[in-house]
C-alpha cells in the first residue's frame, strides 16, 4: 500500500518539475517610441470570436500600426466584420497546392504588411489592455520571437472536459527541459517576432505544409540562431478555443495530439507520462473504496487532486468542480489520443474547419 502512495507521490511531483510560473512580465516602462508593430489575424469562419479581439485591440494602450485580417474562405460574416472594425481585409486568395490553409493565410498577412514588428494572433484570442506593450517588452528583454500560452475561457460542460489536455500542453511549453530543446515551438495562437526575424528563420512559407506550423517554426527560429521564449498569457491573454461544439473540439486537440510529442525533449515526454500514469492510478481510487488499499487511494487521489486546482489557476477557467472530478477530463484525453491516432495511422489526414488536412506518415 505505501509503495502505491510513493509512486503516486513521486509522479504527482513530476508536474511541479514541468509547470513553471512564467507570466508574461508586467513593465512599468513607455512603449510609445516602439517600432511599429502590424498585428496578423488568419480567419475562417470566425464570425462569433473575432469581434472579441477586434474590440480588445482597440482598447490596446499600445495602439498597433495596422490590424491585418487575412479570410480564408470563410463562407460566414468575418470579412464584414472585420471591415466595420476599420481592419485591413485580404480575402479571395486560392489556397495553392503543398500549402495548409492557416499557414497560407498567415503568410500573405506577413506579406501585406509593413510593421518592423509582426503579432501573428488567432482568431479566438483576447488581449487585456495592456498586453502588446507587455508582450513588446517581453520581447525586447528576452530577444528574438515570443510566443504565449493563453488562458483558456470555458463556459460550457464540454469546453470543461479539456482540463487535462490543457495541461498536458502547458507542461509542454513550461518545462525546463525545453529551453534547451533545438525543436522548442511556439504557441502558434499568439507570437510577436520582428520582421528581420521572421525573415531570417523563412517564416510560415518555411513550415507551410506542416500541420503543426508552430512548434516548426519555432525550430526554424532555433536554426536561424533566433532564441524563443513561451510564456503564460493567465491575466493578459486569453482565448475560447472551442464554442461551437464538442466535435470542434475533438477535432481541434486531435489534429496534432500524437504527432506533437515528437516535438518535445525526452525528459519532458518520461515526466509527463510519469505524470498521467500517476493521475490515472489515483483516479481508481472511486473503484476501489472497499478494498484494504482504499487509504493510499485516496490519498493519491487528494493530493492530485489539489494540484490540479492550483494548476487550473494558471491554465484557464474550468468550473469550481470539474478539477475534483478530473476522471472526466482523463477519460475526454483519452479519447483524443485514440482518434488522433487513428486519423494519423490509419485515415492519413485529420479534419478541421471542413478542410481535411494531410499527415506525413499516415496511410496513402
Amino acid at each position: 500500500m505505501w509503495g502505491l502512495l510513493a509512486f503516486m507521490v513521486s509522479a504527482c511531483a513530476a508536474g511541479f518539475i514541468l509547470f513553471r510560473r512564467n507570466t508574461v512580465p508586467r513593465s512599468s516602462r513607455q512603449t510609445a517610441g516602439a517600432s511599429r508593430l502590424s498585428v496578423v489575424i488568419p480567419a475562417r469562419n470566425e464570425e462569433a470570436n473575432l469581434p472579441h479581439l477586434l474590440s480588445s485591440l482597440q482598447a490596446q494602450r499600445y495602439r498597433p500600426y495596422e490590424i491585418i485580417v487575412v479570410d480564408d474562405g470563410s463562407t460566414d460574416r468575418t470579412g464584414p466584420i472585420a471591415r466595420s472594425f476599420g481592419a485591413t481585409l485580404i480575402g479571395g486568395l486560392p489556397l495553392p497546392e503543398g500549402w495548409t490553409g492557416k499557414n497560407w493565410a498567415v503568410w500573405n498577412g506577413y506579406l501585406r504588411s509593413t510593421g518592423d514588428l509582426i503579432a501573428f494572433l488567432d482568431a479566438d484570442v483576447r488581449l487585456a489592455p495592456d498586453a502588446l506593450g507587455a508582450l513588446i517588452e517581453a520581447r525586447a528583454q528576452v530577444g528574438g520571437a515570443v510566443s504565449v500560452v493563453p488562458y483558456h475561457y470555458t463556459e460550457k460542460f464540454y469546453e470543461r472536459l479539456a482540463l487535462v489536455p490543457n495541461l498536458l500542453g502547458l507542461f509542454a511549453f513550461t518545462s525546463p527541459f525545453e529551453r534547451t530543446n533545438p525543436r522548442k515551438g511556439l504557441y502558434g495562437s499568439c507570437i510577436l517576432t520582428t520582421r528581420a526575424d521572421y525573415e531570417r528563420a523563412k517564416g510560415h512559407e518555411g513550415v507551410k505544409s506542416e500541420l503543426l506550423d508552430d512548434l516548426t517554426l519555432g525550430a526554424r527560429f532555433a536554426e536561424a540562431g533566433v532564441p524563443v521564449a513561451n510564456f503564460i498569457g493567465r491575466a493578459l491573454v486569453s482565448f475560447r478555443m472551442y464554442p461551437g461544439g464538442i466535435r470542434s473540439e475533438v477535432q481541434g486537440f486531435g489534429k496534432g495530439a500524437v504527432q506533437s510529442t515528437g516535438k518535445l525533449s525526452k525528459p519532458t515526454v518520461l515526466l509527463v507520462a510519469l505524470w498521467l500514469v500517476g493521475l490515472i492510478c489515483a483516479e481508481a481510487a472511486p473503484f476501489v473504496l472497499h478494498s484494504a488499499w482504499a487509504p493510499a487511494w485516496a490519498a493519491g487521489y487528494l493530493l492530485y487532486t489539489l494540484q490540479i486546482y492550483y494548476f487550473a489557476r494558471h491554465t484557464g477557467r474550468f468550473g469550481p468542480w470539474l478539477p475534483a472530478v478530473h476522471l472526466l477530463s482523463t477519460a475526454f484525453f483519452l479519447y483524443i489520443m485514440l482518434y488522433s491516432s487513428y486519423r494519423v495511422l490509419f485515415v492519413g489526414h485529420v479534419s478541421w474547419k471542413g478542410r481535411k488536412i494531410g499527415v506525413k506518415g499516415g496511410a496513402k
